[in-house]
């Protein structure tokens, strides 16, 4: 991201606090009709994208060249011609009325500016993939066998892409235009308000003084923060630079340091209230209210930290490490006089749990947050700090906006050429109609673009792609959704790219390769869970009261014994025989096969109760 100076960057500046105004009005007087406001929200961003993101790692950093601010101009052509002939777009016949020549023009334009804006800030892999949708639509039907397309003309191409809310415009784009960018928003209130350094105060007060604290630390701030950031990378570098330095010092070594981080980072995405933008999308794919995907997601989430919590655990106290020096952990009495502080993220949850829309919600959170920091002089928000809010939180929005237009592109091509239809029977003849088989398959195509791909792309793609085929082999469509999600989210730890592991990496001197690898074994239930949620609906809180109460049972068991197995230590160093067992129990305790959870369930309660015995 450039650094901008002088009246570039007041341009760039102000421009974002009037985006943030455009959003913040549509959340509290209602938003636009669809295709409006996505548009305004791309007239935004699009042009704004050439002015902070250089062409290459050699174009200049600390000014704007002549030709991205004629790209800049060119990508808002499009928008701005949308917005002004709004109702003559919305009132046309699609496949029947005339594609003119500017219109043809200007969706051209506008597919050859997100595709470059997409290179320069999400990488390759998705401007490969929406080049190739877009190359698919032209070709599609001089393919042979069962990938072979229907024709198309150029001019029903750019009409589908650019003139309907089916392409660029489509879902993934709206949710970026009004649930994404409130958030964001919400975020940058909440840091400019203090809610980021009470969040490490009180992880410090809670798990300052236990054996590994520092590691603890980084488990309970990062899924803190990372409920609001909703990016693993964001996260690392939000809170890594205090914990990872922090670990080394106590004891752990920096590939161990980094990968605590970086699993960590990365499980805020799932973690409630916030979540990251996928989860607002999957919301809106399944045409229910964002608390069900909320609630869903809290049990997942928390059996994560807490195997995370117990690997850490277990690898201190091997260590035979300590917790942090009094002198660094904040008083108890400092950390409840400050729990005003946490008033916004209550009120935003208790108003989605009472059904109000998440951005009504979100609004009044913010609020919430500039009433907080008035009571604090060191982070009260007049009306600098509070542009400064506003600027820091939408410059945000490029990397989730660019993305979710590009992923607009792919899925413009899936619903124009009915590629959908061929895949989802490309998968069935694979799977050989077994369940069990098509859910692997699904898990590594959304890992695969997980690695190339932002969360949000990679789960709006991999949904499109691989969803109707788990619903049409019997799976739960919420259950579906939230399985190509938890994918997505952890391709971030899952090795060969492993980008939150790299980027904690840079901060702990320790190998990508050798953090990736460690993070991957440190959020090893992330790969178990999910295929436990697709057969039992306990786990996301689905089933009724007693079967949800021993999903949860069960996955806290799972979390225990396989988090032992793997670090190989439970009150003494375990056996292999031991660690063999307790693997077996750790995996089998989650299927759904009532009489065998129980044995396992039992099983464990014995071998803890023998060990606790043992070393008593």
């Amino acid at each position: 991201m450039r650094k901008l100076h002088g009246a570039t960057y007041y341009f760039a500046f102000f421009s974002l606090v009037a985006m943030a105004i455009f959003h913040i009005y549509t959340a509290v007087f209602g938003t636009l009709e669809a295709y409006l406001q996505r548009n305004i929200h791309l007239a935004f961003a699009l042009p704004l994208a050439f002015i902070f993101y250089p062409a290459t790692k050699n174009s200049p950093k600390d000014r704007v060249p002549w030709y991205d601010w004629l790209l800049a101009a060119l990508a808002l052509l499009p928008s701005l011609y949308a917005i002004v002939n709004y109702e003559t777009i919305i009132y046309r016949m699609v496949q029947v009325d005339e594609v003119t020549p500017v219109q043809i023009l200007l969706g051209t334009i506008l597919v050859i500016t997100i595709l470059e804006a997409t290179r320069r800030i999400v990488g390759l892999a998705l401007t490969i993939l929406a080049a190739a949708s877009v190359f698919y639509m032209y070709i599609g039907h001089l393919l042979p066998g069962e990938f072979k397309g229907m024709y198309v003309t150029h001019d029903r191409i750019i009409e589908h892409l650019y003139l309907t809310g089916e392409g660029i415009f489509s879902t993934p784009l709206g949710v970026s235009a009004t649930l994404v960018m409130m958030f964001l928003i919400l975020g940058g209130f909440l840091e400019h308000s203090g809610v980021g350094e009470y969040f490490m105060d009180l992880s410090k007060a809670l798990a300052g003084k236990a054996v590994g604290g520092p590691a603890k630390i980084a488990v309970v701030s990062s899924g803190l923060f990372g409920s609001i950031s909703g990016s693993a990378v964001a996260n690392v570098y939000a809170t890594g630079t205090f914990t990872i330095p922090m670990m080394k010092q106590l004891g752990f070594s920096p590939v161990f340091a980094g990968a605590v981080e970086a699993v960590a980072s990365s499980g805020g995405q799932i973690m409630p209230p916030i979540m990251g933008a996928a989860a607002f999308i999957m919301a809106s794919f399944l045409g229910i209210p964002y608390k069900q995907v909320m609630i869903a997601a809290l049990i997942p989430a928390v059996l994560y930290y807490f195997y995370v919590f117990m690997s850490v655990h277990a690898r201190a106290v091997k260590l035979g490490l300590r917790g942090l020096p009094d002198e660094m952990i904040p008083s108890v009495k400092y950390v409840l006089k400050k729990l005003y502080v946490l008033a916004p993220i209550v009120v935003l949850v208790i108003m989605i749990m009472r059904g109000y829309t998440p951005m009504r919600s979100a609004l009044t959170a913010l609020i919430v947050s500039w009433l907080v920091s008035l009571l604090d002089k060191r982070y009260r928000m007049g009306p600098k700090r509070i542009l400064n809010a506003l600027f820091d939180g939408s410059k945000n929005i490029f990397v989730v906006a660019i993305a979710c237009a590009a992923a607009g592109i792919v899925v413009g091509a899936v619903t124009l050429t009915g590629i959908g239809f061929k895949l989802v029977s490309f998968i069935f003849s694979l799977a050989q109609n077994v369940p069990f088989m098509a859910l692997i398959m699904v898990m590594l195509m959304a890992i695969v673009l997980g690695m190339g791909l932002p969360t949000t792309a990679a789960y709006i793609v991999a949904s499109a792609l691989a969803v109707p085929a788990l619903i049409n082999l019997g799976f739960k469509p919420l259950a579906s959704h939230m399985f190509v999600f938890y994918y997505a989210v952890f391709s971030a730890i899952t090795p060969p790219v492993a980008l939150a592991a790299y980027a904690a990496s840079s901060i702990s001197g320790a190998k990508p390769s050798d953090t990736g690898y460690q993070a991957f074994r440190l959020g090893m239930i992330a790969m178990i869970i999910p295929f436990a949620f697709m057969y039992d609906a306990g786990f996301l809180l689905q089933s009724n009261w007693l079967n949800n109460l021993l999903a949860i049972v069960a996955g806290l068991v799972s979390a225990m014994a396989l988090s032992y197995a793997i670090e190989g230590y439970f009150k003494t160093r375990l056996t292999l025989a031991m660690r063999s067992l307790l693997a077996a129990l750790g995996v089998l305790v989650l299927l759904p096969v009532l009489w065998l959870r129980i044995v396992c369930i039992l099983a464990f309660v014995l071998v803890y109760t023998m060990f606790t015995i043992k070393k008593a």
